[in-house]
């Protein structure tokens, strides 16, 4: 049994990339979701970078351990992966609260575009013991309903971002692979607003938007309609950096933040609807203008890759230890066999991210909890978002980003002994943290789509080789 959940205003399928420098808003205006590029700009960029090797990075990633080619060959191993892991039961259900309110303002959105909708399914098509009802028995007590011993806040100590709870009643299961992240073609002052107060939480300077507790302050101020297209023309130009005086901690949030920002663009770019033949496919003129002319939030995608790498490298063992339980006992053991291959392969390579850099002082305790709590604060915001689909990838990839944190940080090695601490992290968790990596190992293979693509314009613009065949996108590869 599926239904359909309502429609209701998008965020993340055509919405502007705001970011920070001093905890100033910075959008582009070729994020805005105004419109294509214009013809001018595209014909100055090709003729500036007809001979380079277009998005193309080289070097040491700054703040990591290894370099962008060295990514790009681990993840040439990794992907195929990755791609048929997620594609199991065990990764593709996933369950989470998609009808929280928001908590910080009044969300009125509603979206007439159907591509905006989540399909669900019944609880009755997962495993049993996925289930609500046998998940909230295992909670009862004794001593009767009233007595709630296993009643849990909403997240613990450990954790960098609200883990969605299996036992929810108000929780539904989704399958990702019927709901794929694309493009919906909907922004305005609603998507302006949850990710001006997204951006908002990398202000360590000021009051964060809620408190660690979870409380109310003062709700983000929105973005009206009315200035909206004032406020691109007025600060397209604004670099796309973080202050030299910044520090580390700060940088790694920052950055992780504006590299699942860039890599949701990539996403959109890569499966964009052509309105006027109805097909999906990648628009190259999208990701010029969103990431392509952009080279630091294409830095911050490998970035964020090497953080998701080096978790799953450091909670391995745990891993190998899990048991990945559908009831089915022949795929259960080829899961298990599937993610053996991936931990063995994390971990043989050499470091990515040196997560002993961070939190290191005597006085960074403070520094860790504020960084805590704001990183909390940014999953609370995703329920601000109108989209459906958009929330449910903008919550799960928080989500994967949270705990790839919380394995970093929250522990150290010794705690990831399965048979120690076999409940370390909730099956939610897992799910989020390797769809989350697809996700940005998807991002660089459609990078290095688009790189051909673009160096077959620049060739057909020049009247040269215009016969070339074009690589096949990983669309084609799905």
């Amino acid at each position: 049994m599926r239904r359909i959940l309502p429609f209701t205003l998008s965020l993340f399928m055509a919405v502007p990339l705001l970011l920070f420098s001093n905890c100033r808003v910075l959008i582009s205006a070729s994020h805005s979701g105004l419109g294509p590029p214009r013809s001018e700009f595209m014909e100055n960029l090709l003729d500036k970078t007809s001979e380079q090797n277009y998005c193309s990075l080289s070097g040491i990633i700054s703040d990591a351990c290894c370099g962008y080619k060295t990514v790009e060959k681990i993840n040439d191993e990794l992907f195929p992966q990755l791609h048929g892991l997620v594609k199991a039961n065990f990764f593709k259900y996933y369950k989470l609260n998609l009808f929280k309110e928001c908590p910080f303002w009044t969300e009125y959105g509603q979206c007439v575009n159907k591509a905006c909708a989540v399909e669900t399914i019944d609880e009755t098509d997962v495993p049993e013991m996925w289930r609500s009802n046998v998940l909230g028995a295992l909670r009862t007590s004794p001593a009767g309903p009233l007595f709630q011993p296993y009643k849990k806040c909403e997240f613990k100590e450990q954790d960098f971002c609200i883990v969605e709870d299996e036992a929810d009643v108000e929780s539904v299961f989704v399958n990702l692979l019927e709901n794929p992240e694309r493009f919906t073609g909907y922004a305005g002052a609603s998507a302006g607003r949850v990710w001006k107060a997204i951006y908002e939480e990398n202000c360590f300077n000021s009051a964060p938007t809620t408190n660690s507790l979870g409380g109310k302050s003062q709700p983000a101020s929105p973005i009206k309609k009315t200035n909206l297209a004032g406020i691109f023309n007025n600060i397209a130009n604004q670099p796309d950096v973080v202050d030299s005086d910044t520090c580390f901690e700060k940088r790694v949030y920052y950055r992780l933040i504006s590299g699942l920002h860039s890599s949701i663009s990539i996403h959109i770019c890569n499966e964009y609807l052509n309105q006027t033949t109805g097909q999906w496919g990648p628009n190259l003129d999208c990701f010029i203008s969103r990431i392509g002319s952009h080279p630091e939030r294409l830095e911050n995608v490998y970035f964020t890759y090497v953080v998701l790498l080096r978790a799953i490298s450091k909670v391995s063992d745990y891993l190998k230890g899990y048991e990945f339980c559908t009831g089915d006992k022949v795929q259960d053991s080829e899961v298990k066999d599937m993610v053996n291959q991936l931990v063995n392969t994390a971990k043989s390579i050499p470091g990515t991210f040196d997560e002993k850099q961070m939190f290191a002082s005597s006085q960074s305790s403070l520094l860790k909890e504020e960084f805590k709590a704001r990183f909390r604060n940014v999953s609370k915001i995703m329920d601000c978002v109108g989209c459906d689909k958009c929330r449910l990838w903008g919550k799960l990839q928080i989500s994967g980003i949270g705990t790839a944190l919380k394995i970093l940080f929250s522990y150290d090695d010794e705690f990831f002994n399965p048979k120690v601490n076999p409940n370390l992290l909730t099956r939610t968790e897992i799910v989020a943290l390797f769809n989350t990596f697809h996700r940005f190992s998807e991002s660089l293979k459609a990078v290095e789509c688009f790189r051909h693509m673009y160096q077959q314009r620049v060739r057909e613009t020049s009247i040269m080789r215009p016969h070339d065949k074009p690589k096949v996108c990983i669309r084609e590869l799905v």
